[in-house]
């Protein structure tokens, strides 16, 4: 006899059974190769983004070679841009290296969160987990591990390094290649529409619960309200209000149910 209805896996829940096993099968150096292939759209914004980045530092009388060492040594797109315009305004080095600092500090904030994930790792790989971190690499990650709680450490650390080279060598080559090319790009071309379609891309599929969106909408509010303060005070400001008003929602939303049950 035929499974009633209600017996019959719905067709959300039978794929994400079906996603789940096919990752559980993957080998350290399959998975490696599905961060890769994932992390692919992502390069629609990060190479035009890149590309932008070396153009700016060009125009801002920084030399190719400290351009790429730029890219190399510090490889975040924010704080990269944030000190090339501040050297620009001939603002002092100390105040350069807080404010890169300070738009980098959600790095901590993402390196909390993959803890309980990558704990396992040696000092080696978490060098390099540290090294190579980006908001699109942790995205990618902490979605993956989520979804798929029962992968391996290597599992989850060759599915994180898969997409982080897949990312971070391009963003590399990219910003050579802006700054090689960049005095021949016309101006009327507009590359900076990529970050902020970067970071939609990643946030949305996040919120998933009240917290979140609250989260979301406390900080968009407060950045706008804290617009006018210097040196992205206002952004740091904003994250740390909807920081607040996610946890506190959560802790609310946790009591409630404790209290309903």
């Amino acid at each position: 006899m035929a499974p009633s209805p209600a017996s019959q896996p719905e067709p959300r829940q039978a794929a994400a059974e079906a996603a789940s096993a096919r990752a559980l099968a993957r080998n350290p150096a399959q998975a490696f190769r599905f961060g890769m292939i994932q992390s692919l759209p992502f390069l629609i914004v990060i190479v035009p983004f890149a590309m932008l980045f070396g153009v700016v530092a060009l125009e801002a009388g920084i030399d190719i070679a400290q351009i790429l060492g730029f890219s190399v040594l510090v490889l975040a797109g924010a704080s990269q841009f944030t000190a090339v315009q501040l050297l620009s305004d001939h603002a002092p080095t100390w105040v350069v290296i807080l404010s890169g600092l300070a738009v980098n500090l959600r790095m901590a904030m993402y390196s909390a969160s993959l803890v309980p994930w990558l704990k396992g790792a040696t000092g080696r790989q978490k060098a390099w987990i540290a090294y190579t971190l980006i908001d699109q690499s942790y995205a990618l990650a902490i979605q993956h591990y989520e979804h798929h709680p029962r992968l391996t450490l290597q599992q989850r650390l060759a599915y994180f390094f898969g997409a982080a080279v897949a990312m971070c060598i391009p963003w590399i080559a990219a910003s050579w290649l802006g700054a090689t090319l960049g005095r021949a790009i016309p101006d009327d071309i507009a590359l900076d529409f990529a970050m902020p379609i970067t970071f939609l891309a990643m946030i949305a599929p996040m919120l998933r619960t009240p917290a979140h969106m609250a989260a979301c909408f406390v900080s968009i509010v407060a950045a706008l309200l804290l617009a006018g303060l210097p040196s992205g005070l206002g952004m740091m400001i904003a994250a740390l209000f909807g920081m607040a008003t996610g946890a506190l929602l959560e802790v609310w939303t946790e009591r409630r149910q404790e209290a309903g049950s």
